[in-house]
């Protein structure tokens, strides 16, 4: 039988940033350019198991008296990494754009760790109410499940926060690389550095043993933070409030995020939901009210931080006595992110030093004044993120 191999020419990740340059929109970069070749290299691969004709089922595997032969294995994948601003997730979207694979998903890393802790929740009740005893490994039949849902997987800041991930991940991926699931993953943090001081991390290191062993891992380095540069096209605090910094505020998440439209995320800390009005990767934006209104803890702006570079937030007003509650909460955000060197941009209904100058607090709020005018300067913009 004849297999004839697809045509790839011009496609692909390689040509995509190809043409991205043509048009002016980025820069040559050499850093860039040898992690998109790998990524091409996968490309290709792909587009080669693709056009494999899927083996089939011997008359013993039809009568069910043997198991139906393994469709062709892709490539395991790349894990890239480096720090912020470097066109990790540009590049990913590049590839997966084209990508020539029927079943594939791009998401982030910590939604889908929520799906599948999810899943296991779900099916340990499905078993309880059928009378069945729980199962020894529920891990791998939803790392089953996945895969046969999906065959391509790319996972954006690749992270890991809670030990109830940490003590799944080593089973979940030996599972999903097994049923010959490609994965590509972003990340600010080197394999090693998963999950570093975490809860009972001992049991984690396999994990790390199985990503260094079966993913090509790329560090995405160079001198060049993009973020940054796109930071100093305008102003991170915008006075008075208006239709002019409403636009401006929607004109930095689109630059910031890659000209995504973003979208609402929930993250999950401490058992509660943190929700993200408007998110894409390394961006969040909220309104004042969204989160200062609301019952939020030093907890809920820690994970925030955790999760995005960049932090927006529209509509800062004026407050006094009867807005306490909301001055103490932006306080604690205000803090966290200073702490974990979040850039933050907002728009405000006046100059950081006529936010809260009276009522209970009033004074201790001068410390906030002094790091939000500190935020907006170029030293501090330049600083890493802290994940």
């Amino acid at each position: 039988m004849e297999v004839h191999t697809p045509s790839i020419a011009g496609k692909g990740p390689a040509a995509n940033l190809a043409a991205l340059r043509a048009a002016g929109e980025v820069h040559a970069d050499p850093a860039q350019e040898r992690v998109v070749q790998r990524l091409q290299a996968v490309f290709e691969q792909l587009a080669l198991a693709a056009d494999r004709p899927a083996p089939k089922p011997g008359l013993l595997a039809r009568l069910g008296l043997a198991s139906a032969p393994k469709a062709p294995a892709g490539p395991h994948g790349l894990y890239i990494w480096g720090p912020v601003g470097r066109g990790k997730s540009m590049l990913m979207d590049l590839f997966f754009e084209d990508a020539p694979v029927a079943r594939k998903r791009r998401v982030h890393f910590h939604e889908f760790m929520l799906e599948v802790q999810e899943r296991l929740h779900r099916r340990r009740e499905e078993l309880a109410a059928k009378g069945a005893p729980p199962e020894a490994d529920t891990i791998v039949p939803i790392g089953r499940e996945i895969a046969a849902e999906t065959r391509l997987l790319c996972f954006d800041e690749f992270q890991v926060t809670n030990i109830a991930d940490a003590m799944i991940l080593a089973r979940l991926f030996e599972t999903l690389f097994d049923q010959g699931v490609t994965v590509i993953a972003t990340s600010n943090r080197r394999p090693d550095d998963l999950y570093k001081d975490g809860l009972q991390r001992e049991r984690f290191v396999p994990f790390i043993d199985l990503v260094k062993e079966r993913l090509e891992v790329l560090e995405l380095g160079g001198d060049h933070d993009y973020r940054l540069g796109r930071l100093r096209n305008f102003d991170v605090y915008l006075t008075p409030l208006g239709a002019w910094a409403t636009a401006k505020l929607d004109e930095a998440f689109r630059s910031l995020s890659g000209g995504a439209d973003g979208a609402p995320r929930v993250l999950r800390t401490q058992g509660r939901n943190v929700e993200i009005p408007r998110a894409a990767p390394g961006v969040a934006m909220a309104h004042f009210m969204d989160w200062c209104a609301k019952p939020m803890g030093a907890a809920d702006f820690l994970c925030i931080a955790d999760h995005f570079h960049s932090v927006i937030v529209a509509d800062i007003p004026r407050m006094g006595p009867d807005s306490h509650d909301k001055a103490v909460r932006f306080v604690t955000m205000i803090d966290t992110f200073y702490e974990k060197k979040v850039k933050f941009i907002c728009s405000a209904a006046t100059a950081p030093t006529g936010l809260y100058v009276s009522g209970d607090g009033s004074f201790e709020f001068e410390r906030t004044v002094s790091r939000l005018m500190e935020m907006q300067s170029p030293e501090y913009l330049a600083l890493e993120h802290i994940a």
